[in-house]
């Protein structure tokens, strides 16, 4: 039986930004499939992830073709929720996949040929169940593939309707005011740019913002919580059960210090403050840079995806309390 949306999910107008200067609306927090979707899951739990995400009004659902463990299976596992689930919504939902990492064995498994690029959407696409995706991304840049080749394939999957739009991810500010440009002259203008951004990973601010407002480039950041770093699960130092143990591949036990340690929990006092949680003010503050369309969000349970959603209704942070946060983080 499909899934009954809720009548309310788009009450809030407000929750809807502009992505650049496209007229494409994405909801201000996205869900990543990135972690919790793959074969090593539970199905059930992916599945009450992503319904409750899209009944709170959420649209925006982002995968690659690597995501699970293994790769592929967090697309298949998704593709199944369209079918059994949100078919008579697909034309509600902003789908993306990406393309870029390794997926097959061979010299045109990876990076960023026009065979890998192409191939690789043809298999996202029949793992998903989709005739196209909304949004489709090179997941990195290819140091010895021509850009124009890369950006070149990147059109041709929306002149072929397999795309709507196009993507650029982990691309430097350089890169992306060229693949922009010659995006922008195949017909094809780049709709976002998904780089790694939080409190504690601040590069994108050194250029990359700047290129994205003046190409009118919508950025959506990705990990905004840090892998978990910016929320109460640290606050008392490093749970057995906790990522940072569990799988300590993006969040390593020896970097969580006694001085990063003190300072969560001075910005959770700041939180604490404005009446949130931890992880509300990580997620405000990545939402007040004037370039940035949408956060996207992972999460294992379902009140993960609540309280997130709960920062919108904040007010934006002030300029003291943006400073005061600059110095906490020294």
């Amino acid at each position: 039986m499909s899934h009954q949306p809720s009548p309310t999910r788009y009450a809030n107008p407000a929750l809807y930004r502009r992505t650049g200067r496209s007229g494409l609306k994405l909801s201000r927090l996205s869900l990543g499939l990135w972690h919790n979707f793959g074969d090593t899951d539970l199905y059930d739990n992916s599945r009450a992830l992503v319904l409750r995400a899209f009944d709170l009004g959420i649209t925006h659902f982002d995968l690659a073709n690597n995501y699970g463990p293994p790769p592929g299976s967090a697309e298949r596992n998704f593709g199944r929720m369209l079918r059994e689930d949100l078919a008579a919504h697909r034309d509600e939902l902003i789908i993306s996949t990406k393309a870029g990492y390794l997926m097959w064995d061979g010299p045109c498994g990876e990076w960023g040929s026009r065979k890998h690029i192409l191939a690789s959407l043809d298999q996202s696409l029949k793992r998903l169940g989709l005739d196209y995706v909304d949004i489709f991304y090179h997941h990195r840049p290819d140091p010895d593939t021509p850009l124009e080749e890369s950006m070149g394939a990147l059109a041709l999957a929306v002149r072929s309707g397999k795309a709507l739009y196009v993507a650029l991810s982990n691309y430097n500010p350089e890169q992306t005011a060229r693949a922009a440009a010659i995006l922008r002259d195949l017909g094809t203008p780049c709709l976002l740019h998904q780089p790694k951004y939080h409190m504690y990973e601040r590069t994108p601010e050194r250029g990359l913002f700047d290129v994205l407002l003046k190409e009118g480039i919508g950025a959506i950041p990705f990990c905004p919580l840090a892998q978990g770093l910016l929320t109460n699960r640290y606050l008392n130092g490093i749970p057995e059960d906790s990522r940072a143990v569990r799988d300590p591949r993006f969040l390593k036990p020896e970097h969580i210090t006694e001085a990063k340690l003190t300072q969560l929990r001075q910005l959770n006092t700041l939180a604490q403050s404005r009446g949130q949680s931890l992880a509300q003010l990580a997620l405000l503050w990545v939402l007040r840079q004037p370039a940035v369309t949408t956060a996207l969000i992972g999460a294992s349970k379902v009140a993960q995806i609540e309280d997130n959603l709960a920062a919108l209704n904040s007010p934006d942070l002030t300029p003291a309390e943006s400073a005061q946060i600059d110095k906490i983080l020294g």
